[in-house]
């Protein structure tokens, strides 16, 4: 059965290792964006992951596509069409300076799709799990309609809906975000979050803790997990918790709940190379152990490690299998060399 992830791809612009955008003179291209990366995610670990997007027809995007294919996503619905592939600059923060991102993506060829570019009831055929981030509805009016319109079709046929709520100020407004948002939240069945979007999208805030000092409150995100699921009645919340110390080290753990009961990782102490695509690579992972019907417990030890690996990786997409975050999940996070 294909699991199906719809939203942009982008090529991502960053200086070499960690020189600030204004000191370099070599720049590097590779391709990522949140659903791409969760698709890459799910193919690494065996399943079959289709990206759905609509990007022009130039050698950019075929060098994207290339990219995907060479993780084993499978492309074949994807649309062609508009004039350019959106573009994203990152500087890689350390210690206490924080990484940057700049976004170059308006006019991209997704953000001016249409309805009809997408036959939803031909890309979901042997589908069995639909994933979007609230990236893609961002992106316009446009694409939160072909958004709906993807969640109704999938549930239509009895296809799970899974969304990573992924607010991100530069692309709109709270207001907007939560307007569009609660409209696509009667159709999700495993809702993705953390500590800031519940807040800034649904007003919905963990007591006691303090995102900018790192101070996590267990009971604050059981309260804002209950509070999503009794709004919207989502079956499952996940939240990811990050004590963040520095842009170079944090603490790492998540929280699932499901079936009416909580579930809380243990934490890893993360030194960081990329926390670009960190929360895709959880959202990977729990796509992957909730389908594999792992025990609740599992399933939030299992997105968790996936993601703690993910931190030390390069570029947005998780280069990992699931033998390595069983290992880990499993206690063996040494790093001592394997020979």
């Amino acid at each position: 059965m294909k699991y199906v992830c719809f939203g942009e791809i982008m090529g991502r612009i960053n200086p070499v290792g960690f020189k600030r955008i204004v000191q370099t003179e070599n720049f590097e291209i590779t391709y990522g964006g949140g659903e791409a990366n969760v698709a890459v995610s799910l193919a690494n670990y065996g399943k079959d992951a289709a990206y759905v997007t609509k990007m022009p027809d130039n050698i950019i995007s075929q060098a994207a596509l290339r990219t995907l294919k060479a993780h084993n996503v499978n492309v074949n619905d994807v649309v062609f069409g508009g004039d350019r592939l959106g573009l994203y600059f990152v500087e890689k923060g350390a210690s206490q300076r924080p990484s940057t991102v700049i976004y170059d993506r308006k006019h991209s060829a997704i953000s001016e799709a249409k309805r009809e570019d997408f036959d939803w009831n031909k890309i979901f055929k042997d589908c069995c799990w639909f994933h979007f981030t609230g990236i893609t509805p961002a992106l316009g009016k446009n694409v939160a309609e072909i958004c709906i319109d993807a969640c109704k079709t999938a549930k239509e046929k009895g296809i799970k809906v899974s969304c990573d709520l992924n607010y991100r100020a530069k692309l709109w407004s709270a207001k907007e975000a939560c307007e569009t948002m609660s409209k696509l939240m009667e159709y999700v069945d495993v809702l993705i979050a953390n500590e800031e979007d519940s807040e800034k999208v649904f007003g919905i805030s963990a007591p006691d803790s303090d995102v900018k000092s790192g101070e996590l409150s267990k009971d604050g995100y059981m309260y804002v997990a209950k509070a999503l699921k009794d709004r919207f009645g989502i079956p499952a919340v996940a939240i990811t918790l990050r004590k963040s110390i520095s842009a170079s080290d944090n603490l790492w753990s998540g929280m699932l709940y499901k079936d009416n009961d909580f579930y809380f990782s243990k934490e890893y102490s993360v030194h960081i190379v990329d926390r670009v695509g960190g929360g895709d690579s959880f959202g990977g992972g729990l796509i992957y152990a909730i389908s594999e019907n792992y025990k609740n417990q599992d399933i939030i030890e299992f997105a968790v490690a996936a993601s703690c690996l993910k931190h030390s990786i390069e570029g947005d997409f998780n280069e990992v299998s699931v033998q390595e975050v069983l290992k880990l999940m499993n206690g063996d996070g040494s790093g001592r060399v394997q020979r």
